[in-house]
C-alpha cells in the first residue's frame, strides 16, 4: 500500500472570546471543549472596546498524533524510512451559517507542552470549564498536580509553541475560505519518530499579523494569569469564524488524519523484458527483475546473504538454462543485485538479441558464490516501429476482486488489462490466449457509491502514492481497507498515462465492493 491513515487522538477548542450574549462581559478562558464536533479559529477585533484593550478575543484549535503507531509501521516495514514517505496534515471544511473570512493565512506550529483533551461541548456560551479539572483550555493546559509544583498552566496564554527559528512552522493560505487544511508536515513527524522533541501535537491559528491587535502598557500578556496576548503588530479586521471537523465528527472521512503517503511501487519487468534496440533511448533497453523470498507466506531475508548483494546471470535454453552464461549489453556474464527490503532483491541488465541466437527462452538465475537460489524463465519481447500512430485503448478488470472485505484486511487487487480492440474470431479464441497488458504509469482511486465522495483520489503528482506495481502477472496494488468506514459499499476507478495524447485517460469502468466492520 501506498497510503495510510492515522486519526487524531485528541483535539481541543481554546478561546478567550466573551460569550455569545453582547451582554456578557465574561470570557471564556476557562471553558474546554474537547468534545465537539468542530475545532474552531478565529480573531475578532473591536468587540467590546475600552481604554484597556479589552478588545482582543481569539480561538485556536489544537491537535494531537499517535506518533508511537507511525514509528511501530515503521519498525514492521508498513511504512519506508525517512525519506522514502511524506506525512501531510488533513483537516477538512466544516461549513456553517456564520461568516466566513478570505484571504487569510493559518500556522500549523508545534506545541511544548503536554495538554488534556476534556470533555466540554458548548462552543457558544463557554458554560462547560475546567476549573482545575482534566482539560485544557485558553489558561490551562492539564490538571495541576496533587501537592506538586506543576499548577497545570500553560506558561503564555493560548499555548505554548516552539519556536519557529528553531522547529518547522507551517504557514497555510486560504484565499476563499472554504478550503480544506492540507500541509506536508514530513519534518515534524519525522522529528518526532526520531525523538528529536516530544510529541505534543500541533496548535492550529491564525498568523500574528492577522490575530487582533492588542498593546497594553504593562507589557506582553500582563503575567501568566492574562488572558490577553500582547500583539502590536496584530489585525484590526475581523477574521471570523474557520471551523474544521474535529476528530469525534459522526462525518468518518472529515475528521482530521496524518496521511502517509510514499511510492511504493515495484517495477518487475520480468512480464515485460526487452531486447536492446537503436529504437529505444538508453534508459528504455533496462530491465529490472526481482526475486521475492517468500518462506511460509511471508517475505524473508535470504540467511546467508541478508542484506548483501546477489549476482544475476541469464542463460538461454527451451526448458531449462543451457551452455554457457550469456554476454550482457556492457560485457559482463553478471550483473550485481542489491537488497529492496525484506526478502526483496533486485537487479538491472540489458541483452541484444544476438546474444541468444538461435532465440529461445532466457533463464535469470541467482547466486552468491557457488550457491544458487533461484532461477526462473523470461519470454524476451522485440521493440517494433509502426507505419502509423497507434492508438492507446484498453479494457480494464480487477481479476479477484472480492463482494466484500473487512477492515482488519489489506486486499491486494491484480488487474487483467487487454487492448480495447482486440477481436477475437473463431481460430483465436480456440489457440490464443488474450494477452495480458502491463501499463508502466496507472493509478487508481476510491470513493463511495452512495454519494461518490472521493476517499482515495489519484496521487499522480510527486509522490506517486496510488501508481501501481507490475510483475510478470500484470498490474496489481494493495488497498488497505481499514482506511474506509464500514457499512458502506465503495468503487474503484483507473486512470493511465496515454501516450497518445500526451495525458492522463480515465477509464468507465467502476468495480464495486463493500467493507464490513469485521
Amino acid at each position: 500500500m501506498a497510503i495510510k491513515r492515522y486519526g487524531a487522538s485528541k483535539d481541543n477548542t481554546i478561546t478567550n472570546a466573551y460569550r455569545s450574549s453582547l451582554l456578557d462581559t465574561q470570557r471564556g478562558t476557562g471553558s474546554n471543549m474537547g468534545m465537539a464536533d468542530v475545532v474552531e479559529v478565529f480573531s475578532i477585533y473591536g468587540e467590546a472596546s475600552g481604554s484597556d484593550g479589552l478588545s482582543e478575543e481569539l480561538s485556536r484549535a489544537i491537535i494531537q498524533f499517535p506518533i508511537d503507531s507511525i514509528s511501530s509501521d515503521r519498525t514492521a516495514n508498513r511504512i519506508p524510512a525517512s525519506g522514502s514517505v511524506s506525512f501531510y496534515l488533513k483537516m477538512f471544511n466544516a461549513k456553517h451559517v456564520y461568516t466566513l473570512p478570505r484571504n487569510f493565512n493559518l500556522v500549523v506550529q508545534a506545541i511544548s507542552s503536554s495538554w488534556e483533551e476534556g470533555t466540554g461541548l458548548d462552543m457558544e456560551e463557554y458554560k462547560d470549564v475546567t476549573y482545575n479539572n482534566s482539560g485544557s483550555n485558553w489558561i490551562q493546559a492539564r490538571m495541576s498536580s496533587s501537592g506538586g509544583t506543576d499548577n497545570g498552566q500553560w506558561a503564555t496564554p493560548g499555548g505554548d509553541y516552539l519556536l519557529a527559528n528553531t522547529y518547522h512552522q507551517y504557514n497555510v493560505a486560504f484565499p476563499e475560505g472554504q478550503e480544506d487544511l492540507e500541509v506536508d508536515i514530513s519534518g515534524l513527524v519525522e522529528d518526532w519518530i526520531s525523538g528529536t522533541f516530544t510529541n505534543n501535537g500541533m496548535g492550529v491559528y491564525l498568523t500574528a499579523s492577522q490575530e487582533t491587535y492588542f498593546s497594553s502598557s504593562l507589557g506582553a500578556n500582563t503575567g501568566s494569569q492574562s488572558s490577553i496576548i500582547q500583539n502590536t503588530s496584530g489585525s484590526t479586521e475581523t477574521y471570523y469564524t474557520k471551523k474544521f471537523f474535529a476528530r469525534s465528527s459522526e462525518y468518518f472521512f472529515k475528521r482530521p488524519v496524518i496521511e502517509a503517503r510514499w511510492d511504493s511501487r515495484t517495477k518487475d519487468d520480468r512480464g515485460s523484458f526487452y531486447y536492446s534496440s537503436s529504437l529505444a533511448p538508453g534508459p528504455d533497453n533496462l530491465n529490472t527483475l526481482y526475486l521475492y523470498n517468500y518462506v511460509r507466506g511471508q517475505l524473508k531475508d535470504i540467511p546467508i546473504v541478508s542484506t548483501s548483494k546477489l549476482l544475476v546471470s541469464l542463460y538461454s535454453g527451451s526448458t531449462a538454462p543451457t551452455a554457457s552464461k550469456l554476454v550482457l549489453y556492457d560485457g559482463n556474464t553478471n550483473i550485481t543485485g542489491g537488497w529492496v527490503s525484506t526478502g526483496l532483491y533486485t537487479a538491472s541488465m540489458a541483452l541484444t538479441a544476438t546474444a541468444t541466437l538461435p532465440l529461445t527462452l532466457l533463464f535469470d538465475v541467482w547466486h552468491s558464490g557457488s550457491t544458487e537460489y533461484f532461477t526462473s524463465s523470461i519470454n524476451p519481447l522485440f521493440y517494433n516501429g509502426f507505419n502509423n500512430a497507434p492508438t492507446e485503448e484498453y479494457v480494464f478488470d480487477v481479476s479477484n476482486l472480492k463482494p466484500q472485505y473487512t477492515r482488519k484486511e489489506t486486499a491486494r487487487l491484480r488487474l487483467f488489462i487487454r487492448d480495447k480492440d482486440w477481436s477475437p474470431n473463431i481460430y483465436t479464441v480456440a489457440t490464443a490466449d488474450v494477452i495480458n497488458t502491463t501499463l508502466p504509469s496507472a493509478s487508481y482511486k476510491v470513493f463511495r457509491l452512495v454519494d461518490d465522495m472521493e476517499v482515495v483520489s489519484y496521487g499522480t503528482g510527486s509522490d506517486r502514492s496510488t501508481y501501481m506495481s507490475y510483475d510478470v502477472s500484470g498490474n496489481y496494488f494493495d488497498l488497505d481497507i481499514s482506511m474506509l468506514q464500514a457499512d458502506y459499499g465503495y468503487g474503484i476507478k483507473f486512470s493511465y498515462y496515454n501516450n497518445s495524447i500526451n495525458d492522463w485517460l480515465e477509464q468507465p469502468e467502476i468495480f464495486k465492493f463493500r467493507v464490513e466492520e469485521k
